[in-house]
């Protein structure tokens, strides 16, 4: 049975010119007149690049802090004791613990949406690996969500800091706001994501890094970006 749409999806796609890719400056115009649905959606960007993730020297996952936040309040749960535990709490933390934590993250209390850890408890944090790891939640060195700078991270994420890593079919997929930010927020948030993955292309990948872009809001339709154009982006 084919899929079919809803009346305000086929409104958004029947606005957009389907055989173009639109510059990154219309392209999130367009996107924002595409959300039509009654709560403040997400918009995401989609990022397809000429990398093969299944090769260790082509992976691509850094983080970026994006310049207006994402628009979501997220809880943060910090894995560190002492000294640390102090700074992330009073850089506005919602959980912070060393083994007390990890105890409860094993039992299956996952009550937050992104996970710091200062390195000394990465050796207890590491057994969470099959429980945070599918849900993108274990701490990485690389998406600096490891570090004993532990109020800055905190503060970062609280910022704007999003993760991006390419999934298995070498996709990119972030958000940059909400439809409720205006057009120049979300252009700027939109190059701050492409400056950073452009700047995060493996020396092994060849050809074609960025091959295709798409923004789209959470019930929209997928705008076509330009990708030469979105790769050159940089933030105003």
């Amino acid at each position: 049975m084919p899929h079919r749409f809803g009346k305000n999806y086929r409104e958004a796609a029947a606005a957009l010119n389907a055989d173009r890719a639109y510059a990154p400056d219309e392209a999130v115009s367009a996107v924002r007149m595409t959300s039509k649905a009654k709560f403040d959606e997400s918009i995401e960007a989609h990022i397809r690049l000429g990398v093969d993730p299944r090769h260790a020297d082509q992976m691509v996952r850094s983080s970026v802090v994006l310049p207006h936040g994402t628009g979501r309040v997220r809880r943060i749960a910090v894995f560190a004791t002492g000294e640390k535990a102090k700074e992330a709490l009073d850089a506005g933390a919602d959980l912070v613990g060393g083994d007390d934590l990890v105890k409860k993250v094993q039992a299956g209390d996952i009550d937050f949406d992104i996970a710091l850890a200062t390195p000394d408890l990465m050796g207890a944090v590491g057994r969470l690996g099959k429980v945070l790891g599918p849900r993108g939640l274990m701490p990485n060195p690389k998406a600096g969500t490891v570090t004993f700078d532990i109020a800055k991270a905190v503060r970062d994420v609280q910022g704007g800091r999003v993760e991006f890593r390419v999934d298995r079919a070498g996709i990119i997929h972030a958000a940059i706001g909400k439809a409720s930010f205006d057009d120049a927020k979300l252009r700027d948030n939109f190059a701050a994501l492409m400056d950073a993955i452009v700047r995060a292309k493996p020396p092994a990948a060849k050809g074609t890094y960025v091959k295709t872009v798409t923004l789209a809001a959470t019930m929209g339709p997928g705008v076509a970006v330009d990708p030469a154009a979105a790769a050159r982006m940089s933030v105003a």
